[in-house]
C-alpha cells in the first residue's frame, strides 16, 4: 500500500515490541509514548535499543515512527517549576528519539491557566528556544481541542508559536489530529467547509510544515471544545469526514496514527480497514 498508516502502540516488554504489534494490526508507521503518559518518567534507552528498533522497523517497513509526549507538558504554564520539568521531560523524549531512530516528537502546547493567550503563546516559543532539538528529530506542535485556557485551537496560533520562536523552523512542525480540529470548529465532513480548512492550514502555517495526521473520530458536535475520540466513522466526524481527509491530495503523503478509544489489536485493525476502504 502506498499510504502510510499505522496506530499508537505499546511499548512494554521492550520498544522492538511496538514493531511486532503494529505488524498485527497492518500498520507500516506507528506512534509510542517513551515513558509512562501520566507521568514525568522516560525511560533511558542505549544505543543498541535503537539499532535493534530501526533494523525491526526496516524488516517490517515501518518508518516514519512518532513519539507522543507526555499529557503533563505544559509549555504555556506561567509557573516555573511546571516549566522547568516540562522543559526537561520534552528533551529527554527528544533526546530518546534520537538514540531510537524516531523521526517526530509530538506535545500539545498546553493551556495558559490565566495568565492569557498572548503570555501563553510567548511562552510556548521561550520553551521551544530552551530545547536541544537533535538534527535528526522535528518537535511537533499538535492543534488542540481550545477547551478552557488551551492554547493551540487554531492554525493561527500555532503559526505564532512557531513564529516567535527564534529556534530555525525546519526543525518545528505540525501534527493535525481530526477529533480535535473537529471539537474545535473546523468543518471536515462538507467539502466547501473542508476546503476552507486546508485553505487555512496553507494560509496559517503552510502545508510543508504539517508533518503527521492523527486519525481520530470524535463523540462531541462540531466546536464543542471536547476531546473525546471515537473510532473511524462511528462519531460526528463520520465516514464523509474521513473520506475528505484521507483522499485530500494535500495529505496523501502524510502518515496518518490511528489514536481511537481502545487499543485492542482488533479495534485498532478495524479502523485502519476502515480508512482503506475511504481510501479511494
Amino acid at each position: 500500500m502506498n499510504i502510510r498508516i499505522g496506530a499508537h502502540v505499546s511499548i512494554s516488554g521492550g520498544v522492538e515490541k511496538a514493531v511486532d504489534r503494529q505488524e498485527e494490526i497492518g500498520g507500516n508507521c506507528g506512534q509510542i509514548f517513551a515513558g509512562s503518559p501520566r507521568t514525568w518518567s522516560v525511560s533511558e534507552y542505549e544505543k543498541e535499543d535503537g539499532e535493534n528498533f530501526q533494523a525491526r522497523r526496516d524488516e517490517e517497513d515501518q518508518n516514519p515512527y512518532v513519539i507522543h509526549s507526555t499529557y503533563l507538558v505544559n509549555l504555556a504554564t506561567p509557573k516555573d517549576d511546571l516549566f522547568e520539568k516540562s522543559l526537561n521531560c520534552l528533551q529527554s523524549e527528544l533526546d530518546a528519539a534520537s538514540t531510537l531512530g524516531v523521526e517526530y516528537v509530538v506535545f500539545h502546547p498546553g493551556a495558559h491557566t490565566g495568565s492569557g493567550r498572548e503570555a501563553g503563546v510567548k511562552r510556548i516559543a521561550e520553551g521551544i528556544d530552551n530545547l536541544n532539538i537533535p538534527e535528526d528529530v522535528t518537535l511537533l506542535l499538535e492543534n488542540t481541542a481550545g477547551k478552557g485556557t488551551t492554547l493551540g485551537k487554531s492554525m493561527g496560533e500555532l503559526r505564532e508559536m512557531i513564529e516567535k520562536a527564534e529556534t530555525d523552523s525546519e526543525k518545528v512542525g505540525v501534527c493535525i489530529d481530526t477529533c480535535h480540529a473537529h471539537a474545535a470548529g473546523y468543518e471536515l465532513r462538507e467539502k466547501e467547509g473542508f476546503q476552507d480548512f486546508i485553505q487555512e492550514i496553507k494560509n496559517d502555517i503552510g502545508l510543508d510544515k504539517v508533518k503527521v495526521l492523527h486519525l481520530n473520530d470524535s463523540k462531541d458536535e462540531k466546536g464543542s471544545e471536547k476531546d473525546n475520540h471515537q473510532d473511524i466513522g462511528c462519531g460526528e466526524i463520520g465516514d464523509k469526514g474521513f473520506s475528505n481527509v484521507v483522499n485530500a491530495e494535500e495529505f496523501e503523503d502524510l502518515p496518518m496514527v490511528l489514536e481511537t478509544p481502545s487499543d485492542e489489536r482488533d479495534s485498532y485493525k478495524e479502523n485502519l480497514k476502515k480508512i482503506l476502504k475511504l481510501r479511494e
